[in-house]
């Protein structure tokens, strides 16, 4: 209870800043457009009627989602030190209007058909690149508007609270669907919707000062020069890793996991739309995927409570195994019969794995990595975090039958997970290597 009323005492001190009252207006609003919009996606993408519904549609199109993530990324920072910010988040706002409105327009005249599919899907590529720009200057943003101790804090819950509008967003562009008949307007409901909360978003970021979110002093020199040094930071940072050894190994077992996770992902997405639901009944199969995705954040929720608790007693590397154990047993339990009981459940085990590996691999890396190479330790994770769901999807394509459950399929996925732990608890190292720095990677040429 005590921490509990200090973090409300520190939330209530921060809205006293205009300031941050007015970014985290903006990030709240654009994140409810986002959790909108990604329903919308959803159900263009997994869930609509006119599309095949097959594995290798699904993976693709996840692989398309995902993108942005993995591409743009590591690279946001060199724009985001040329352009306001404040100017980042109108802008770019205002565009996601133009490209939501763009995609509901496409799909009540030309559907998911032929060239409809086409723009559906670069349209949707364009807004998810957008959103990671908007993310990222949220983010940059914030030191602008607080400063001092209340920076921790701020960073520790815009994001949590960011993520909690999204889910908001995401369950009004749900609601919204439910009284229309299955069908173009259905499909376009939610991405309308996202269109209006976006403007809302570009709006309130006007309030803000011009020139309030930063930069104050523009990079300048050549943009080619500058994203060539993002990449040869990048690998500098997995040379580090490597050498140092337990933040190497670290990512390396996250990759894995984050790898055999999104191909259960991608199944869970064809369980509920083909197996758990009637044939074309887009609402049954995207309210299936929605109580999935709520089971797993449940999960995720516990991991948060029992990780820094337990994590002290086993190490955080005997933590991940032991998590990496848990994911095998989900895959165990969904391997018996694909009933919506058995999936919700392995849903909740497997988000209490994912998550809890997560903050213990988070861990090891800040402890393991020297602040000198922090920042690209973190963006090279970034970069292998989404990468890995890519990979996932690429093998889904043709390992996932499409009516996304297999016994075999489960069964090699659990067989998967305990190679992977075994790895780590016979041959992973408990204790960092020494990297001199002379030796070290410079981030210079």
């Amino acid at each position: 209870m005590g921490a509990l009323h200090e973090t409300w005492r520190d939330l209530l001190a921060l809205l006293r800043l205009q300031g941050f009252r007015r970014l985290f207006a903006v990030r709240l609003v654009s994140q409810a457009g986002d959790g909108m919009f990604q329903v919308g996606l959803a159900s263009l993408l997994f869930f609509s009627p006119e599309r095949a519904g097959t594995a290798a549609g699904v993976a693709s199109a996840f692989a398309v989602m995902l993108a942005p993530f993995t591409i743009i990324g590591p690279f946001a920072g060199v724009f985001l030190d040329r352009w306001r910010r404040r100017q980042v988040l109108a802008v770019g706002n205002a565009v996601r209007v133009v490209l939501a409105g763009a995609m509901a327009a496409v799909m009540l005249t030309l559907g998911l058909d032929g060239p409809g599919e086409a723009w559906v899907i670069v349209l949707g590529l364009a807004a998810l690149s957008v959103n990671r720009f908007l993310l990222a200057a949220l983010s940059a943003g914030l030191p602008r508007v607080v400063d001092g101790p209340l920076l921790l804090t701020a960073n520790s819950l815009t994001p949590t609270l960011g993520t909690g509008a999204a889910f908001l967003g995401g369950g009004v562009g749900f609601v919204v669907g439910l009284g229309l008949a299955p069908g173009p307007v259905h499909d376009a409901a939610a991405l309308l919707c996202a269109a209006v909360v976006f403007g809302v978003a570009a709006a309130l970021a006007l309030r803000l000062g011009r020139d309030q979110l930063g930069p104050l002093h523009p990079r300048r020199g050549r943009l080619a020069t500058k994203i060539a040094e993002v990449a040869r930071g990048l690998v500098d940072g997995a040379r580090y890793l490597s050498a140092r050894r337990t933040p190497g190994q670290a990512l390396l077992v996250m990759a894995a996991h984050r790898f055999l996770y999104g191909v259960v992902f991608i199944a869970a997405i064809l369980i509920s739309r083909n197996m758990l639901a009637a044939p074309g009944d887009t609402s049954a199969g995207l309210a299936n995927f929605a109580m999935v995705l709520g089971a797993t954040a449940v999960g995720g929720a516990f991991a948060i409570v029992a990780t820094p608790v337990l994590s002290r007693r086993t190490g955080p590397q005997g933590w991940i195994v032991c998590m990496l154990l848990l994911a095998a047993v989900s895959q165990l339990l969904l391997a018996t019969t694909p009933s919506r009981t058995v999936v919700l459940v392995g849903a909740g085990f497997l988000g209490l794995a994912a998550q809890s590996a997560k903050i213990a691999v988070d861990t090891i890396v800040q402890r393991d990595t020297h602040d000198d190479y922090r920042g690209r330790a973190f963006a090279f994770y970034d970069v292998l975090f989404n990468a890995a769901f890519v990979g996932a999807a690429v093998l889904a394509a043709w390992a996932v039958p499409d009516d996304g459950w297999s016994r075999g399929l489960f069964a090699t996925l659990a067989l998967a997970y305990l190679a992977v732990a075994a790895w780590l608890w016979f041959r992973g190292d408990r204790q960092p290597a020494e990297v001199p720095r002379r030796a070290a990677p410079s981030t210079h040429p």
